[in-house]
């Protein structure tokens, strides 16, 4: 799952970090109200950690300008103010959850995993095909089978089906998924496709990842999967026909 986090700790926004990325999160930290504010309009996040003392904008007016992009999406608020009318503030301006400092990592990713449960607009599983991605228990099936991935093959794949049907350019997985400039000369994208292909059994040019040449890589929408395993269906043979004999 993608994760923002609002943090003007960095210390504390790094122990964050290592903890929901050991559940095998993606996340995304920025330290300001406004790169805040930015950020959840750019990545729609699965879930947003927003702490209210931040610098250039208030937690609160993020939560608000939060709202007005996408009113379902859960946040959950981080805070050190103890007052019963900042939660109460919090919760009327669209809050899923309030944490008083300090907490348990321990409850706050049980906290998490709760409020991703009940978001079922998060898109926790998504399929393609006979592939699933149960995007909550980090684990993905082929029909039936379990597949193990490492985090980052499970973060290529998910951004991927995320954006079934449409081409993703090697510059976009490389900052969405690697957190790279795209002026860094690598072919780290095409390499982690290729693992991909393998546990997948999909070889290349592939029916479940697809190579866009010069562009990217697609996974392609139910419809089009199924233009492209049908061919395959066809005897490659004709049947061999009787041959009638004159006497």
């Amino acid at each position: 799952m993608r994760l923002l986090i609002a943090e003007d700790d960095r210390a504390l926004g790094l122990f964050l970090t290592r903890g929901l990325e050991a559940d095998g999160h993606r996340v995304r930290v920025v330290t300001d109200g406004g790169a805040a504010a930015d950020a959840f309009r750019q990545d729609l996040p699965d879930l947003t950690i927003l702490d209210l003392s931040l610098p250039v904008k208030d937690g609160e007016q993020v939560l608000e300008e939060m709202r007005a992009v996408e009113p379902d999406l859960p946040v959950l608020i981080l805070t050190g103010r103890q007052e019963v009318e900042t939660r109460v503030r919090c919760l009327d301006l669209g809050a899923d959850d309030l944490m008083t400092k300090p907490f348990s990592l321990h409850e706050l990713r049980a906290r998490c995993r709760a409020l991703l449960r009940r978001k079922r607009e998060a898109r926790l599983l998504l399929r393609v095909g006979d592939l699933e991605l149960d995007r909550l228990e980090h684990s993905a099936r082929r029909n039936g089978e379990i597949i193990t991935l490492t985090n980052k093959e499970f973060a290529l794949l998910e951004h991927l089906m995320l954006n079934r049907g449409q081409c993703v350019s090697r510059v976009e997985l490389l900052d969405s998924v690697w957190r790279m400039e795209p002026a860094q000369t690598t072919n780290i994208v095409d390499v982690y496709v290729n693992y991909l292909r393998r546990k997948l059994k999909d070889p290349a040019p592939g029916h479940l990842i697809r190579t866009v040449r010069g562009q990217g890589y697609l996974v392609p929408l139910d419809a089009e999967l199924t233009a492209l395993v049908q061919p395959a269906l066809k005897p490659a043979i004709e049947p061999v026909r009787p041959v009638m004999q004159v006497h």
